[in-house]
């Protein structure tokens, strides 16, 4: 069974920073694009940043300068690290990644179940 579970998430103050983790197992033939979203509360998922299998990155607006995604394909690990924490950040952050399980032709999309990242003094 591959799966996505991601971590690093907690209670950071305005300003702050802080890493997160994300980190695919199982029987795994290849890894494509992989990327973070979030949800903030009664607000709608949005796209906060992707990376290719090649390492070229895609940002949101609000977050470039701020955030920056990487991956480590020998551990099949995706992080967002990130910088001067803004209370809009606060939000569920999930884990995406489009991934081809082995005696599979295709790929598919995954899910993390969510880290909780949340900015207050």
């Amino acid at each position: 069974q591959v799966q996505l579970v991601e971590s690093g998430g907690g209670l950071v103050q305005p300003g702050g920073s802080l890493s997160l983790s994300c980190a695919a197992s199982g029987t795994i033939d290849d890894i494509n694009t992989m990327g973070w979203f979030r949800q903030g509360a009664g607000k709608e998922r949005e796209l906060v940043a992707s990376i290719t299998s090649s390492c070229s990155t895609n940002y949101a607006d609000s977050v470039k300068g701020r955030f920056t995604i990487s991956r480590d394909n020998a551990k099949n690990t995706v992080y967002l690290h990130i910088n001067s924490l803004k209370p809009e950040d606060t939000a569920v952050y999930y884990c995406n990644a489009r991934i081809r399980e082995r005696y599979f032709v295709t790929y598919r999309e995954l899910w993390g179940q969510g880290t909780l990242v949340t900015v207050s003094s």
